[in-house]
């Protein structure tokens, strides 16, 4: 039986710098997450972003995109289906924000060094000039995560252990 939580879904905010492995951990555990929880839909920033025009790369423009991006995980979760969101997310106000309104809110963090992601050379985002998470915009890490996740690039079958963390915080939390 698919347990419910609070008449609401469940937002799983995964959060890391660009290339850390936030998209390719939600498209791993979704299955999981849909097998033990019910309905759940994955969202992506990145395609979010493209799908709604949400253009500009400033602070304030990730503030404001942040805000709008959550809302549309707001409307999802109200219908009682949870939400992996997969979004860079290094904003403290939008994961403030987050806490107050999602019921039933799992923050995953995806700890990676910096250096790490550039090594792989998998990311031309850190080769822009200006308005780079990590490089000229500061990112704001969370303190407080539900599950933190330390260097996932160098793990290997890595999503068990991951959901097994993320279940533990749902017991433990909601």
């Amino acid at each position: 039986m698919k347990k419910k939580f609070k008449n609401k879904g469940i937002l799983f905010w995964i959060t890391g710098l660009s290339g850390s492995g936030k998209t390719t951990i939600a498209k791993t555990i979704l299955p999981k997450i849909i097998q033990k929880f019910g309905p759940t839909i994955h969202l992506d920033g990145d395609q979010l972003r493209k799908s709604l025009n949400l253009y500009g790369y400033s602070y304030k423009d990730r503030l404001d995109n942040s805000k709008k991006m959550t809302n549309i995980a707001k409307i999802i979760t109200d219908q009682n289906i949870n939400v992996v969101f997969s979004i860079l997310g290094l904003i403290s106000k939008i994961r403030t924000r987050n806490k107050k309104i999602f019921k039933n809110y799992i923050e995953v963090f995806i700890n990676t060094k910096l250096e790490n992601i550039i090594k792989l050379k998998k990311k031309k985002t850190y080769y822009q000039k200006k308005n780079v998470v990590g490089v000229n915009i500061k990112p704001e890490f969370p303190k407080k995560s539900d599950v933190v996740i330390n260097d996932l690039i160098n793990k290997k079958n890595f999503e068990n252990e991951i959901f097994k963390e993320i279940l533990k915080s749902v017991k433990k939390k909601l």
